[in-house]
């Protein structure tokens, strides 16, 4: 790589990304359980800038001592705040994750507006961008995976299971059951939410583009979801990138 790189580095609840990136694309990307944070992937001392998008403080605090004080004047933090390149029409700027903010500039500059990204993490998240290009609101609801763990901690009887596309929609174990309850379940709340969102006035031609964990899993059997994209999040990162720091 000639030019030095953004590092991307996008703060969740059970995973942290980070990615190195040039202008016009994302070059590497290193996955690490945020629980597991102990050292930086990559070498901050070569890259020309660090975008910053967390929904965990605790984490942000870590992720900034391992930076050390050098890099840490490198840092952008994503908020409301800086430059988007996407207006932000809501009350509560401040309410706004980090994450549900990169994946709006994301979806508008890939796919255009009006638009919904659902971003399947550890909550499910569905974000608006109206015709304007502007962040407008959304919907939280628990996350798939939050559920079956639920069902597995508060129940004596029912396993820990991975969640796979069911062969059948009538179970003939208490796994496939619970993953048919799951799967074909969690794809009733989409295509709810997703259908009660297409009614709002201007998002009737609304571009509907999945993220996240189980994006792929969940979009392949909800037709109104059009494209998956798990670097949605990382990609609104990149361009915040060029855009504050070129």
């Amino acid at each position: 790589m000639k030019e030095r790189p953004f590092l991307l580095i996008n703060i969740n609840n059970t995973n942290t990304s980070f990615a190195l990136a040039t202008p016009q694309r994302i070059v590497r990307v290193v996955k690490v359980r945020t629980t597991a944070l102990r050292k930086m992937p990559f070498a901050v001392s070569r890259v020309s800038g660090i975008v910053l998008a967390s929904v965990v403080p605790d984490a942000t605090k870590r992720v900034l001592r391992l930076l050390g004080q050098a890099a840490r004047s490198k840092v952008l933090r994503v908020s409301a705040g800086i430059d988007l390149g996407i207006g932000v029409r809501y009350p509560r700027k401040k309410q706004i994750g980090a994450d549900r903010l990169a994946n709006a500039v994301g979806v508008a500059k890939g796919y255009g507006a009006p638009a919904i990204v659902v971003d399947f993490g550890t909550a499910v998240t569905f974000d608006i961008i109206n015709a304007r290009r502007e962040y407008v609101g959304g919907i939280i609801a628990p996350g798939l995976a939050s559920v079956t763990d639920y069902l597995y901690q508060r129940t004596a009887l029912l396993p820990h299971i991975t969640l796979v596309e069911p062969h059948s929609v009538i179970g003939k174990s208490t796994i496939e059951a619970m993953r048919i309850g799951a799967v074909v379940g969690y794809r009733g709340l989409v295509r709810e939410i997703l259908g009660a969102l297409k009614h709002e006035p201007g998002m009737k031609k609304a571009i509907v583009v999945a993220t996240g964990g189980y994006g792929e899993l969940i979009a392949r059997k909800v037709p109104g979801i059009k494209h998956v994209n798990p670097l949605l999040t990382l990609e609104g990162l990149r361009l915040i990138a060029v855009r504050n720091f070129t």
